[in-house]
């Protein structure tokens, strides 16, 4: 009977260490207001920094620090964007931090390489000056056929899966790889029928979708444009001068819905109004419908168009001077009768 009873306490015993690690390890061990949550290790974090990190959310770090000494996390931190998520337990969490989760990294509608980098930015690991050091860099431009003022129209508006952790330079080299991957053998093959480089297109398209945001329209509106090219007039674009005009300014966040006359003497390579052909590079990111309207232009004789007073959104094209100037005169009325001076 002594034996059985010694029997008896070592199997109580050992189901209450069961227990005791059963509760340790394997019931909920967050703190979660929400059902989710990633938490961002950043590249170089030590085992303590990640500690750091972690513990506004797991409600025993001593139990994690024991499962992750039993899983040797402390010697394999890895740096990126992990998910945590509610009533995950403390063997879950440790694996948790193995899994490197991607971004879904979404841009467009930027003015400038400046606003994009802050965009990416707010997505990912490397903060904005990394990212203008990145695309920016002499030799990178060079390799790639591309400048300062050209780089920008690298960029394709869409949404890509790159891990929060990515390099400033391999992002970079992604988005490289995306472009020549867009500009394929039709594109490039439309392109040069137009005598345009695919960043003359992409310059092209920007002008294009700051002028109408109708998808509908826009080719006629790159048909104005390429017209003008052939001529060699000058564009005489409105976004352009707004561009030029919130350049001078440092200041892309001010709203100017009307150009006035003395704003077409402004001094600056982007005033098409001054200066003949293209603009030294894009004035905003064009969307690949922009892009693909340029490419496949309509063939007209207009030569210029006008906002419509008649057809909110949409504009009204003249193939003569004289009939745009009865459009011109039509648009300037309703303008100054909703009383607006910029």
């Amino acid at each position: 009977m002594q034996k059985s009873k010694v029997i008896k306490v070592i199997i109580g015993l050992f189901l209450v260490a069961v227990l005791a690690v059963f509760f340790l390890f394997f019931t909920n061990n967050t703190q979660l207001e929400k059902e989710e949550f990633f938490v961002e290790i950043p590249t170089g974090s030590t085992y303590d920094d990640a500690k750091k990190i972690l513990s506004p959310y797991v409600k025993s770090m001593s139990s994690f620090e024991i499962m992750a000494k039993l899983r040797s996390y402390p010697n394999n931190v890895k740096p990126g964007r992990f998910l945590l998520k509610k009533g995950m337990n403390t063997f879950q969490i440790v694996g948790a931090m193995r899994r490197n989760v991607p971004v879904d990294l979404a841009f467009n509608n930027q003015e400038r390489l400046e606003n994009l980098c802050e965009r990416l930015s707010s997505q990912i690991e490397p903060d904005t000056t990394k990212l203008l050091a990145a695309f920016r860099d002499t030799t990178f431009l060079q390799k790639n056929g591309f400048s300062n003022e050209t780089v920008f129209s690298m960029f394709l508006p869409n949404t890509y899966q790159v891990y929060w952790n990515i390099s400033a330079e391999k992002f970079r080299d992604k988005m490289l790889e995306e472009y020549n991957k867009f500009w394929n053998k039709e594109r490039i093959t439309k392109a040069t029928a137009l005598n345009l480089t695919p960043v003359q297109v992409t310059t092209l398209a920007s002008i294009v979708q700051k002028e109408s945001a109708k998808k509908s329209e826009r080719p006629i509106v790159a048909g104005v444009y390429l017209n003008r090219l052939a001529k060699e007039m000058p564009l005489q674009a409105d976004p352009t001068v707004i561009y030029a005009l919130k350049l001078r300014d440092n200041d892309f966040d001010q709203v100017i819905k009307r150009v006035l006359y003395n704003d077409l003497f402004i001094a600056s390579p982007y005033n098409t109004y001054q200066n003949t052909g293209l603009p030294p590079g894009p004035i905003a990111m064009p969307d690949v419908d922009a892009i693909d309207a340029v490419l496949n232009a309509e063939k007209h004789d207009y030569i210029y168009f006008c906002a419509s007073v008649e057809k909110f959104g949409y504009h009204v094209f003249a193939a003569t001077y004289e009939d745009h100037q009865v459009n011109a005169k039509k648009y300037s009325e309703w303008m100054n009768a909703q009383g607006t001076k910029r």
